[in-house]
């Protein structure tokens, strides 16, 4: 639980698709883990089942994104949203590169920041983004990075669009039930906008 950084056994279940009650006796210790369980690790988080058995080994295998300081695969920024605009970066500036193929179409990763989108985006998640220049053609109740003019108060974030009764606005709707209520913007605002494609976890890379 503390390498994949949940804090509660609650968020830890959910995170696996399964109610605290099946992990709580298994993390007590009063029940042995179960295969369907190590199948879950694996298969969710690329759990090393050898290191979880016998603490032999590295805690996680590296199946997916492999990274590399040269110029192969989609450059990652490690920036905060609310103080950066990704259009304004260069491949000088990437911390590093991401070469995973069913992300490599898009522009840039970043790392998500706040718990406004949890549980579909937590704090710590690096996300996979692409740049939509169509703001005609949206997919309604995915998920965007948007930037906006000085009109939206520069809006730097993470959020579900919606589609408004005016054809010349957006509704940005959070999933975390804890932050309730709309935000209403003209799309004449967005300055910049990315469909989120996927994600994936420090642990993976």
């Amino acid at each position: 639980m503390d390498k994949l950084g949940f804090k509660t056994q609650k968020d830890f279940a959910s995170g696996l698709n399964l109610e605290p009650g099946t992990i709580s006796p298994m993390i007590s210790g009063k029940r042995p883990i179960t295969n369907p369980f190590k199948e879950r690790l694996d298969f969710k988080f690329n759990v090393n089942i050898n290191w979880l058995e016998t603490g032999e080994g590295e805690p996680f295998l590296k199946k997916g994104p492999v990274v590399s300081e040269s110029k192969e695969g989609v450059p990652y920024f490690n920036v905060s949203l609310s103080d950066n605009d990704i259009r304004s970066f260069g491949d000088e500036q990437a911390e590093y590169f991401v070469n995973y193929k069913p992300f490599n179409d898009c522009t840039c990763y970043l790392p998500v920041y706040g718990d406004s989108m949890y549980p579909k985006y937590a704090s710590g998640e690096i996300i996979a983004v692409r740049e939509i220049t169509n703001f005609e053609i949206l997919q309604w109740g995915e998920a965007y990075v948007i930037m906006t003019d000085e009109k939206a108060n520069h809006l730097r974030s993470i959020k579900l669009i919606h589609q408004h009764s005016d054809e010349n606005k957006l509704i940005l709707r959070s999933s975390n039930p804890n932050f309730k209520g709309d935000t209403i913007i003209a799309k004449e605002s967005i300055m910049a906008l990315y469909i989120i494609k996927g994600k994936i976890t420090r642990n993976f890379i």
